[in-house]
């Protein structure tokens, strides 16, 4: 079993290694088409600096609802001006809210999505150029796989016609009608990571020719980026069994969260090239080799989606526990028993973002066939939390 005591050594190790780094159905298997990060890292607060320990309790105040009726909402990505684009899993549109009235203006249908089970458009996050080349990045399944594509946003354009055509960035990610991965942000790097799942696949996730069950580390063309742990492979991490979230603390280190099958789920610290032991192990585990998570839940607490980092803790939102956890962290280890935030309150969890300082967005999932859907489901919250 590794040691936490490297993971930052071998985590910084890969940012030192990345530092200077600034398709057609037809195309070969995880290749495509040519074309600040919008990933999921707050502003620095006044309130709290790098490296500093949060303390054990935090706090959580629904500020206000910014809006409601959405519809299988799954992917969000904040806009500079306030605004927010959303997903939906099943229309596979993409929505812009307006931030401050909750005005919803569709922009467009993606092709190609196809939704089924837990599949259909499900992350989203905006080009490191975004201010210039005004790229959204989406991950979705189609008929044969998932994949990564890209896509023009032209907001000059009638309502429902701002996207432009699907370019291909990346393909081939095995799709199933369970564990599809799904989440997509760009790191401080400028690097996209991509969480995939192993499809009901077990075998996947430890076969590193796979790109199922992993957490993939892509240019933003889509090639394996420079310093991946494995030559020329875009893997970065593999044992996964479905990847749902990605961030990344203030030092530039990456958390993900991860569904479990019937024992644990997992929030882990991601270090370059390790095996996080899925279909071995489950949780922690005694078996050397396999990197053991931050912290456990059992699947009815937990059922994790979306996190983000605020406030010197991850924030993780929980599907079937119908709870936001808040995990304290002191470098990549919990410094504090987690705490669980408006459990029940607003049903199943899907996607939290950073606001800025002490701010989260939350995304609910009641319309996604297995919540229990109230009239204004599903819903985005603003939060303040310490």
């Amino acid at each position: 079993m590794q040691r936490r005591a490297v993971t930052a050594l071998l985590a910084a190790a890969a940012l030192l290694l990345t530092a200077g780094c600034s398709s057609d159905d037809g195309g070969s298997p995880g290749k495509g088409d040519s074309a600040s990060p919008s990933g999921t890292t707050a502003p620095p607060s006044p309130e709290r600096t790098a490296g500093e320990t949060p303390p054990a309790k935090g706090s959580v105040k629904v500020v206000r609802t910014v809006a409601t009726g959405l519809s299988t909402p799954w992917g969000l990505a904040p806009l500079a001006d306030g605004d927010l684009l959303v997903s939906s899993r099943d229309e596979a549109t993409i929505t812009r809210v307006d931030g401050k009235t909750g005005k919803k203006t569709e922009l467009g249908e993606v092709p190609g999505v196809s939704p089924a089970g837990e599949g259909g458009l499900l992350g989203i996050a905006l080009s490191p150029e975004y201010a210039s080349d005004r790229m959204v990045y989406a991950y979705f399944t189609s008929a044969s796989d998932n994949r990564v594509v890209r896509m023009l946003y032209d907001e000059r354009k009638p309502a429902g016609e701002q996207l432009g055509a699907p370019d291909t960035v990346f393909r081939g990610i095995p799709k199933g009608v369970i564990h599809n991965g799904g989440r997509i942000a760009f790191g401080p790097d400028r690097m996209l990571y991509v969480g995939t799942g192993e499809s009901g696949d077990t075998g996947l996730s430890q076969d590193k020719d796979s790109l199922g069950g992993k957490i993939l580390r892509l240019t933003p063309e889509g090639e394996p980026a420079p310093g991946n742990p494995f030559p020329d492979s875009p893997v970065y991490s593999y044992g996964h069994r479905n990847v749902q979230g990605l961030a990344w603390d203030r030092e530039q280190r990456l958390f993900a969260s991860e569904f479990g099958q019937n024992t644990w789920d997992e929030l882990n610290a991601i270090a370059p090239g390790d095996n996080y032991g899925w279909p071995e192990a489950e949780g922690r585990s005694d078996e050397s080799g396999f990197h053991d998570p931050v912290d456990q839940w059992s699947t009815d607490e937990a059922s994790p989606s979306g996190i983000a980092h605020a406030e010197g803790s991850i924030w993780m939102a929980g599907l079937r526990g119908q709870r936001l956890w808040r995990i304290p962290l002191k470098g990549t280890e919990a410094s504090a028993d987690p705490q669980a935030f408006l459990e029940g309150e607003y049903g199943r969890l899907r996607t939290v973002a950073p606001a800025g300082g002490d701010k989260l967005w939350l995304v609910t999932s009641n319309t996604d066939g297995r919540g229990d859907p109230k009239d204004d489901d599903d819903r985005i919250l603003e939060l303040r939390v310490s």
